[in-house]
């Protein structure tokens, strides 16, 4: 069943960038594992997947530690999450990318951990696009100043933006915010810190991540520009939150 998921997956990820002109390349599958016994992952691992996606420090940390001997560098962990500061400590040098960075103090407790272990941390902004009281996330107006401030840390790199759409039936009544959040990320990538022509805010080369869309509206994601997608129920099925982790 994973199989056929996987597959069915990829088909509907080709056809997105077809639509638009894009290369398969260009988009990243994060295949979105919380919940999901390690058991599920070795399969999904043996079935081509490399990126896997977790919610919590505790149960991704779990994972990491289980699973390492395995996968080890052949595996890029993505904490896509809410992180609290407090528990930075613990997944620093284990995720390749943290997608939920929104705020400065939780910036400068990465660069804090980061410099401990001498590591370069990559991260994203998350913006709450839509403006929903219930999600986490600067809103866009905010994006610009906090980067300015977390590029003067000399242990992060910021790599770009993520956010997570409001829930709906119809994915196309998500394609605004996507489209607003793909122009946010172009204007950044071409704006200058000072606005007087004296320098970038940061390396353009490296800001190239729009991580946006999940397994009810990526097709759209992808049409507007996403370079990653988060898909969990697409490939694991539905989860049951009952099971303890």
């Amino acid at each position: 069943m994973m199989k056929d998921n996987i597959q069915e997956i990829e088909l509907r990820i080709q056809a997105a960038c077809d639509k638009v002109g894009r290369m398969r390349s260009e988009v990243t599958l994060i295949a979105v594992s919380k919940t999901k016994p390690n058991e599920m992952l070795i399969k999904a691992f043996n079935l081509g997947m490399r990126h896997f996606g977790e919610n919590k420090v505790q149960e991704m940390s779990q994972k990491w530690e289980d699973l390492n001997d395995k996968f080890g560098d052949k595996v890029y962990w993505h904490l896509i999450g809410h992180l609290q500061r407090n528990k930075v400590k613990y997944i620093i040098d284990r995720t390749a990318l943290i997608h939920s960075v929104d705020s400065l103090r939780l910036a400068e407790q990465i660069e804090e951990e980061a410099a401990k272990k001498n590591i370069l941390c990559d991260i994203l902004i998350e913006v709450n696009i839509a403006g929903e009281d219930t999600k986490f996330g600067v809103s866009p107006g905010e994006v610009l100043p906090l980067l300015i401030e977390i590029s003067k840390l000399t242990h992060i790199r910021i790599r770009g933006l993520m956010m997570i759409a409001p829930y709906v039936e119809n994915p196309e009544m998500n394609r605004k915010y996507f489209t607003k959040l793909r122009e946010l990320y172009v204007d950044i990538k071409t704006k200058n810190a000072d606005n007087n022509g004296d320098g970038n805010i940061l390396n353009s080369e490296y800001f190239d991540i729009l991580s946006m869309g999940m397994t009810g509206d990526f097709e759209v994601a992808i049409e507007e520009g996403a370079t990653m997608v988060r898909i969990g129920t697409g490939i694991f099925g539905e989860r049951d939150y009952t099971i303890p982790i």
